[in-house]
């Protein structure tokens, strides 16, 4: 617009001038701004794209090609068009980076009418993640560099890195008593294949509980007393908070934590146990942009800044994922898990206090925390008061603070694991066989 309204002003004065020459320079001036204006204007409009991605779910160490397709539908060929695929700017941040690209993606192309090209490559998942592949933002401009135009070209493809779950130690895997059993307090429940004694008959009692060889061998009456039910599967509570977790030690032992959750999930499950999921954490899901995917913008900062994922989210409520048996069940924690991300809302305490009542009687809660303050010893012992099963795995490398942390938390009846680094995580369920 200023290009017009500078030749309006070198016209209006050619004329009050009398200046011919100035005057037909004028005219050839805006005839090539107009021109330059609405080439620029067909190419972007006339330019189309597309993009595959090989995998929408993927694992550690996978690799996932995206492939790009660019493509000039319009009659007139086009000089130049710069096409990028856009990628989270924290997934380049470390070495070796989240996801680490291989191959090209931004390019610069000439297209003739009906030409397309293409734009290739892959990415290598080094940590898990919820990533947002694209969109494909397009820039042209007319060969004299008058004007130049933005275009959101694609809808974005999303990417799931799952976690990689490590082997656990200590687990025998046709047993039927999963890691952190413990018998109930109260006989709620009874195994009536595990019989622990003999009484004498009570007004009551089913023939089914008759022991007919004592009644049989005393004269009279006697029923049999079985063992009280054990405690099935998990429930853990992960402690994603980022006051909890220190700048200096991350991402590593927010990783760990979720690697953690990822294996103790993983053995249960092929244990044909329950599992669940409890977390203050924040789902990356929240932050994605809803519209802005598609259309003209006036700057490349501007199309960035549409289309890319927020930074922040006001999620306040607990991240759960329902104590339950499946398939299912065990990819959708696995999923959970993949998209989880530190938060600034719930403390651990707040966490335990807003999801109790969520919270299933017939599972071992297993907490996985940081650090250790007053506040947290009280909510997991306020647990145990109800007749939890708690057991609490201190995620800290330092075993002065495992030691530190540890000693409230054994004072009021929770078991503490120490998980130093990924190699002591295969041996921590033999750790919790043997406090069991």
């Amino acid at each position: 617009m200023k290009w017009f309204i500078l030749a309006a002003a070198f016209l209006l004065l050619a004329i009050i001038f009398d200046m011919s020459l100035l005057v037909y320079a004028t005219y050839v001036l805006v005839a090539i701004l107009v021109l330059a204006r609405w080439v620029t204007r067909q190419w972007t409009d006339k330019l189309t794209t597309s993009r595959k991605c090989s995998l929408q779910q993927a694992e550690v160490g996978d690799r996932v090609t995206i492939t790009n397709v660019i493509e000039n539908r319009g009659r007139l060929p086009v000089s130049w068009v710069l096409v990028e695929d856009v990628l989270p700017p924290d997934s380049q941040l470390f070495k070796p980076p989240k996801l680490e690209v291989e191959g090209r993606r931004i390019g610069v192309f000439r297209l003739m009418p009906g030409g397309k090209q293409h734009l290739d490559y892959q990415v290598k998942c080094n940590r898990r993640g919820y990533y947002q592949i694209g969109p494909l933002l397009v820039e042209t401009g007319d060969m004299f560099g008058l004007f130049r135009r933005f275009k959101v070209a694609t809808e974005p493809n999303f990417l799931v890195v799952l976690p990689k779950p490590i082997p656990l130690e200590g687990y025998n895997i046709a047993s039927r008593r999963p890691i952190g059993e413990i018998r109930l307090t109260h006989r709620l429940f009874e195994d009536p294949t595990r019989i622990s004694g003999v009484r004498e008959y009570m007004a009551g009692d089913p023939l089914n509980r008759v022991h007919w060889q004592a009644t049989a061998r005393t004269g009279k009456l006697h029923s049999k007393i079985y063992e009280p039910s054990t405690m099935a599967g998990v429930t853990i509570l992960l402690d994603f908070h980022t006051r909890s977790h220190l700048p200096k030690h991350e991402p590593f032992r927010s990783e760990i934590a979720i690697t953690a959750a990822a294996s103790l999930a993983h053995t249960v499950y092929h244990l044909g146990q329950q599992t669940g999921l409890i977390t203050n954490g924040r789902d990356a899901a929240d932050r994605v942009q809803e519209e802005g995917w598609r259309g003209q913008v006036k700057s490349r900062t501007q199309a960035r800044d549409a289309v890319e994922m927020q930074n922040k989210s006001d999620r306040l409520r607990p991240l759960i994922v329902p104590t339950r048996q499946g398939d299912d069940q065990f990819w959708r924690m696995m999923i959970s898990l993949a998209r989880l991300e530190l938060t600034d809302g719930l403390t651990f305490p707040e966490l335990i206090l807003e999801a109790e009542s969520r919270i299933p009687r017939d599972a071992t809660v297993v907490a996985i925390v940081p650090q250790v303050d007053d506040e947290t010893v009280i909510a997991l012992s306020n647990l145990v008061r109800q007749g939890y099963a708690v057991t609490c795995i201190i995620n800290t490398y330092d075993f002065d603070q495992f030691a530190k942390y540890s000693g409230p938390l054994i004072s009021v009846g929770i078991n503490t694991l120490h998980l130093r680094d990924e190699e002591s995580l295969g041996t921590i369920c033999r750790q919790q066989m043997i406090h069991s």
